[in-house]
């Protein structure tokens, strides 16, 4: 192991229940004068997005909102966006929802300003010194769920819609000026999303905490998190008024996504292409792929799981822990297999094709190739 890395963590949040009420504030101190409100065309017509515009309009922003945001957001959706940012002269950006609001948010912020096509500036090496930093809109980002953690990360993943991959697009600028997570934005989630994001960052914790590289506060955080999203999610899932335990949730979102700065792995190299194909919930789909990718990675992580399991609560070690994983997927309603989410099995090669290319590949602690990430998509069916 080679005890040499770049660390960086995430930015000021303002945590708690009603702290909404401080949109306009994080606004005003993150110099925005005129937000656009980015967010997906279902949140649009809720009340929590209707009084966040008038929490903003009542301070006296000229706020404007952007709805036209795909479930699996692409190019096309950015294009809109960065279209109605610029004819609204717009000055930053309230990227405010789940992952897609998020991430399309973001996006939006980074590319209003700049004359090189979104896919220059995909996460690969040092594409991101390609754009024009002075150019980036501030962002002040609220998420809505909790699971995907977007609100702290410095990319946002996009659906090319031509060649159905899914790419992560990097600024260091692109991590928001401010984050608001209130927990009282996710009481309305329904059942199948308040599941599906928890496991995304679910899964964001346990591939973290599996990544071979060398990051020890990530280590921290991801064993927490986790343990966090195992006494929580069951409770959020039976009630989701329990306030405490959506408090609890949207930090654990927010952790795993601080936590994979340490990596990601097989998990989300099979997940990203199949939501890009067949346009799954990418928390749910995590979910599916887990065990296949635990049994997959065994001989290497179940020493470390070993020792984390008596912390998580669960008896047995890794052998334990992945008895667990299948108990937990069965009581929140998660379908057994990819065949359950519409998978189908002609789509595996092509499917191959864009897991071995995904970056997400790199924090495996078993090296992926083709071979191996076939065998895997036939265990997750």
């Amino acid at each position: 192991m080679t005890l040499t890395a770049n660390w960086s963590y995430p930015t000021a949040i303002r945590f708690g229940a009603g702290r909404i009420a401080e949109l306009a504030e994080a606004c005003k101190q993150s110099g925005i004068a005129k937000p656009l409100l980015v967010t997906d065309r279902g949140l649009a017509a809720l009340p929590i997005t209707a009084q966040a515009l008038d929490i903003l309009r009542k301070a006296g922003l000229e706020a404007a909102i952007f709805s036209e945001v795909d479930p699996n957001p692409n190019e096309v959706n950015l294009a809109a966006g960065v279209a109605a940012y610029n004819a609204g002269g717009h000055d930053g950006v309230i990227a405010f929802g789940g992952g897609s609001g998020l991430d399309l948010g973001k996006c939006v912020a980074f590319m209003a300003g700049q004359t090189r096509p979104v896919w220059d500036f995909e996460d690969v090496g040092d594409w991101w010194t390609r754009a024009d930093a002075d150019a980036i809109a501030p962002i002040v980002a609220v998420p809505t769920t909790a699971g995907t953690g977007s609100e702290v990360g410095r990319a946002g993943v996009l659906t090319n819609s031509a060649t159905h991959e899914k790419k992560i697009i990097f600024h260091p600028k692109m991590l928001p000026a401010a984050v608001i997570c209130d927990p009282e934005l996710t009481v309305g989630m329904p059942k199948p999303i308040t599941a599906g994001t928890g496991l995304d960052a679910f899964a964001h914790c346990v591939e973290a905490f599996s990544s071979p590289h060398y990051h020890p506060m990530s280590q921290g955080i991801a064993l927490e998190g986790m343990r966090l999203v195992i006494e929580n999610l069951p409770r959020v899932y039976a009630d989701g008024s329990d306030i405490e335990a959506r408090a609890h949730m949207m930090s654990a979102g927010a952790m795993g996504s601080t936590a994979f700065q340490k990596g990601l792995g097989a998990i989300h190299a099979m997940s990203h292409p199949i939501g890009a194909h067949f346009n799954t919930h990418h928390g749910t789909t995590n979910a599916v792929c887990m065990p296949a990718v635990l049994d997959f990675n065994a001989p290497v992580i179940s020493e470390r799981f070993d020792r984390a399991a008596g912390y998580l609560g669960i008896e047995g070690g890794f052998t334990g822990f992945r008895a667990f994983v299948d108990r937990f997927n069965d009581s929140l309603g998660v379908p057994g297999g990819l065949a359950g989410l519409g998978v189908t099995e002609d789509a595996i090669p092509e499917l191959v094709r864009a897991a071995i290319r995904d970056p997400s590949c790199g924090g495996n602690p078993v090296e992926l190739t083709e071979t191996n990430l076939e065998a895997l998509f036939k265990a997750a069916m």
